[in-house]
């Protein structure tokens, strides 16, 4: 599928959906489960590109790893630090999770290893996470691009005892540090600094890190990490992905409906829970049930736009820009440059497609963000750049006006094999 044309949504009195598991807790499981040293039975697991990637990769080292896509299961022997093989080939494709967590990882295992990525990836900040192993004597050898996919990387006897992590470009170099710092004889002491020391990501690292049984203390933004030889447990239940439910849930104010997906609860680890927060702000109500989280908004009339910093839910920054158009006032989206570095200059990517929507946007360098006004919406043919959120989230404003073409709506299977799907579903 090339492109794919949303049609119109007619007034509907509720939705209520399924959505994947998440993939920061996936892919964070996945890895925890490997460096233990239980047989561990994750359920829940999300497949799509980036996880199949971080399994892939898994295998490719020597773990055992059994996968049952059906029943979202996935059993993964640990071997308590050690990688089965010593050299090996992988390829960590568009995922950022994989790339950051894998090469940490492998770095303070030890060992030979190639790490190839996908062009987009290979374009993607690594260079901080980089010079930290080159200090503690990890050697790369570069194939193309200095400080990028792919690589060779070879190491031994790693010297790292203290290290400061920058958070600003990706918080995912301070997660991958923390997870794979059990493997240090002598612990790790990391010290976070950035905007984002305290973001939602490594707050979910951390969380995971002590459901596994691993003892991490935390005091201000110095994290210990001890030697752990030995931690795990034998079954792990995966939350739905908050970020995937937060389109679904956008329809709410955006429709004049109610909406419900299934497993999402208000004591979720994701971040972008935080985004229900501002629903309500809008005028929604949120009601937690049994079976999920519903998000009232058949009684709202308009809602307002807001003035909100996202640093710590900054994946719905597209999500909130798909809505600014239809509110009642202006938008002002705070404190996010750091969405340049990721799947695309996202930044770039809001305003590029908004304006040729007819929408008047602008960068605010002031607020570290962006500013939509409200208006009409002229037919559109969405770029995605390689980016599913941009495709999901636009997806919104197609619903809304039936004026939108999502182009390359394949690349949603990064994160959500099965998105558009769930659209047409909404239609019957």
């Amino acid at each position: 599928m090339n492109e794919y044309y949303v049609k119109k949504l007619d007034p509907v009195k509720s939705i209520e959906v399924q959505v994947p598991g998440s993939k920061s807790i996936t892919n964070r499981a996945l890895l925890l489960a490997a460096l233990s040293d239980h047989n561990c039975h994750l359920r829940g697991v999300l497949f799509s590109d980036d996880s199949r990637a971080f399994l892939d990769s898994l295998e490719r080292l020597g773990f055992q790893v059994e996968a049952d896509e059906e029943k979202k299961d996935v059993w993964i022997q640990g071997t308590g630090g050690r990688i089965p093989n010593a050299k090996a080939s992988i390829d960590v494709r568009s995922a950022g999770t994989a790339a950051r967590f894998l090469t940490v990882m492998l770095a303070l295992a030890g060992g030979e290893y190639e790490i190839t990525a996908s062009p987009q990836m290979c374009r993607r900040p690594m260079q901080p996470l980089l010079d930290i192993l080159k200090e503690a004597n990890v050697k790369f050898e570069f194939k193309n691009e200095e400080d990028h996919f792919p690589f060779i990387m070879r190491s031994e006897k790693v010297s790292l005892r203290e290290v400061t992590v920058d958070t600003k470009i990706s918080s995912q170099f301070a997660s991958a540090l923390l997870m794979a710092g059990v493997l240090l004889e002598e612990g790790l002491k990391l010290t976070l600094s950035g905007d984002r020391a305290e973001g939602s990501y490594v707050k979910m690292t951390i969380a995971m890190m002590k459901q596994f049984g691993i003892q991490i203390h935390r005091e201000g933004n110095r994290c210990d990490v001890p030697y752990t030889p030995s931690f795990g447990i034998s079954e792990y239940q995966i939350e739905p992905d908050v970020s995937g439910a937060c389109y679904f849930y956008a329809m709410a104010p955006l429709l004049n409906t109610d909406v419900i997906v299934n497993g999402v609860h208000e004591d979720s680890l994701q971040g972008d829970i935080k985004f229900l927060n501002l629903l309500q702000d809008m005028g929604c109500g949120l009601v937690d049930t049994e079976r999920g989280i519903q998000i009232q908004g058949r009684e709202l009339a308009s809602y307002p736009g807001m003035d909100i910093s996202m640093k710590d839910f900054s994946d719905q920054t597209m999500t909130m820009a798909a809505l600014a158009p239809f509110a009642a006032s202006p938008t002002v989206i705070r404190n996010v440059g750091h969405i340049r570095f990721q799947e695309s200059d996202r930044i770039k990517a809001i305003l590029t497609e908004l304006e040729r929507m007819g929408i008047q946007c602008r960068e605010a360098p002031e607020a570290d963000g962006i500013c939509i006004m409200p208006g009409e919406i002229k037919e559109c043919r969405v770029e995605t750049y390689e980016d599913h959120r941009m495709a999901m989230a636009f997806t919104l404003i197609g619903l809304k006006t039936g004026k939108i073409v999502i182009k390359d709506p394949e690349c949603c299977k990064k994160t959500f094999e099965n998105y558009f799907d769930l659209i047409e579903e909404l239609y019957s």
